[in-house]
């Protein structure tokens, strides 16, 4: 099979590389628990959440959904530039022809304008880093601030405006503050919080539900906003108990060999290190390696050089 080249004649790095705080952190397997935080947020957008729900299957085939955004996100990352642009463009596309419909007025209106995938792509990245600096990951500042600026690529995937993106964690910031007043409680959040504590499965698997799961989604509902437990409606442990039992849980999952996790599917991590080489082993100890020497050094950490 021939490997995707650069520009120069060197294996395509893909839209990102292993230099970017990107490549590292979305090898942790505390990325799922991320993603499941960001569904739960997500929701809380009641003309988003709207989108979803009246055009997906997702009461009927929510794991499929939950996989392919998870293939969406790891193709994204680690795959070859035209692989990356492709999957874009497949995205883009199928959004382009959706609309929902806001019960209340009637209106008609697309499910791809740009605030509500601005909401999507900002609840997606802040989940992402905000349950792996609380998982016991080691990122300085200027790598969370790298890792907001280089998520601008993925945002311009989905179809948005890299420039209207925020592109520091204090932008991020500013953003919830300014969208904070638009969330609201819905019956289509209450469906998306019903499935995600119990997610319908066969009865072979309902233990496996039981012990795994609800704990996944426990810990990811606990690391929401306080104000999104108050519009859920549930409560949520204390802020240094959901910290331990995450901390916890990374654990357990970070002991399961790389080599073990990366040979599910999709495998885009593996097909990534056969086009790069071994150097390009993606790893979140990187990161905290570069934030390490650069504490001891006194320079201030530019997000840069920890590949």
């Amino acid at each position: 099979m021939a490997v995707p080249e650069g520009p120069a004649g060197e294996p395509d790095p893909g839209l990102f590389g292993p230099a970017s705080v990107t490549w590292q952190l979305h090898s942790d397997p505390v990325m799922w628990i991320a993603g499941v935080r960001a569904l739960y947020l997500q929701a809380l957008h009641p003309r988003a959440v709207r989108g979803v729900m009246q055009n997906s299957d997702f009461r009927t085939d929510a794991w499929g959904r939950l996989l392919r955004t998870a293939a969406f996100v790891g193709t994204v990352t680690y795959g070859a530039t035209p692989a990356a642009e492709r999957a874009g463009a497949r995205v883009r596309g199928i959004h382009r022809r959706l609309r929902a419909v806001d019960p209340a007025t009637g209106d008609s209106y697309r499910v791809d304008e740009p605030a509500l995938l601005l909401w999507v792509h900002c609840a997606e990245i802040d989940s992402y880093l905000h349950v792996a600096r609380r998982s016991g990951l080691t990122l300085s500042d200027a790598h969370a601030d790298a890792y907001v600026r280089e998520q601008r690529t993925a945002a311009r995937l989905v179809g948005l405006d890299p420039d209207a993106v925020p592109g520091d964690t204090a932008a991020l910031a500013a953003y919830f503050a300014r969208v904070a007043p638009e969330l609201a409680a819905t019956p289509d959040s209450a469906d998306v919080d019903a499935f995600l504590q119990r997610p319908p499965v066969g009865p072979f698997l309902v233990p496996a539900r039981n012990l795994l799961w609800s704990r996944i989604a426990g810990l990811a509902y606990g690391t929401l906003p306080q104000a999104a437990h108050r519009l859920y409606g549930r409560p949520a442990p204390p802020a240094p108990v959901v910290d331990r039992r995450l901390r916890a849980t990374a654990n357990i999952l970070r002991a399961v060999p790389d080599g073990v996790r990366w040979r599910l599917p999709p495998q885009n991590i593996l097909r990534a290190m056969e086009r790069l080489g071994p150097a390009s082993r993606p790893s979140p100890s990187k990161l905290a390696r570069a934030a390490a020497i650069l504490d001891e050094s006194g320079d201030k950490a530019t997000g840069n050089g920890y590949g």
